[in-house]
């Protein structure tokens, strides 16, 4: 890829879920939309009318395929599955709640709000892993489509990766950025890496829950 040919990528997180509504982490637990999810997938349809893509990826993960099958259905688009937009698998920590984890994994959670880039919990993934899954497979589907337009569906934390390596923001910091459900994020990529166009874009929407924050 040269600097010539630019990417453009529109990242969406998936549409809500019962798990974001009461803050539990989802992680790679195979949820799947609720009825708010559902018409946040049809508001994006219809906010990428008019829109042209080279191609359509989403997670296999239940609750951003059923997103990206909605967008498509709608918009006559054809999707294929990319495992590496899964979201982090947290280990021990998925299906929790902050509040839960708190109480019976103190330890856990205390590396959950420090964003400790080596720590698994316990059988799950690292920010380093998954920072390194995350970009090797979006580097690799942008060097594939240089020059166009590409959609993909995804999730929270797979965003929250993409932001810091365009903004150079390091893995174990705060996160100062919101990643609502169903919003549009449009990135361009090239041989210099990645770059924000615009980002958790929700004019088309009537709500959405940011990521878990705490």
């Amino acid at each position: 890829m040269t600097s010539t040919r630019i990417t453009r990528l529109c990242l969406i997180r998936h549409g809500e879920t019962d798990w974001n509504s009461e803050k539990r982490i989802q992680g790679q637990i195979d949820i799947d939309l609720n009825a708010g999810g559902r018409a946040q997938a049809r508001a994006v349809a219809a906010g990428l009318v008019g829109q042209s893509f080279a191609a359509t990826y989403s997670s296999d993960l239940q609750r951003a395929w059923h997103t990206a099958q909605i967008v498509a259905t709608d918009l006559g688009l054809a999707v294929s599955p990319a495992p590496t937009l899964r979201e982090r698998h947290f280990g021990v920590m998925q299906g929790v709640t902050a509040a839960e984890a708190r109480q019976h994994f103190p330890e856990l959670h205390r590396h959950h709000q420090a964003r400790t880039p080596d720590y698994d919990f316990d059988t799950g993934e690292s920010l380093i892993a998954f920072a390194g899954r995350v970009l090797d497979g979006l580097d690799e589907m942008a060097a594939r489509h240089a020059g166009a337009s590409v959609l993909a569906f995804t999730h929270g934390g797979v965003l929250d990766i993409v932001h810091r390596a365009a903004t150079g923001c390091p893995l174990d910091a705060p996160r100062d950025f919101i990643l609502p459900n169903a919003a549009f994020n449009w990135l361009e990529r090239d041989d210099r890496g990645w770059r924000l166009i615009s980002w958790a874009d929700c004019r088309h929407l009537q709500r959405a829950l940011d990521e878990v924050t705490s």
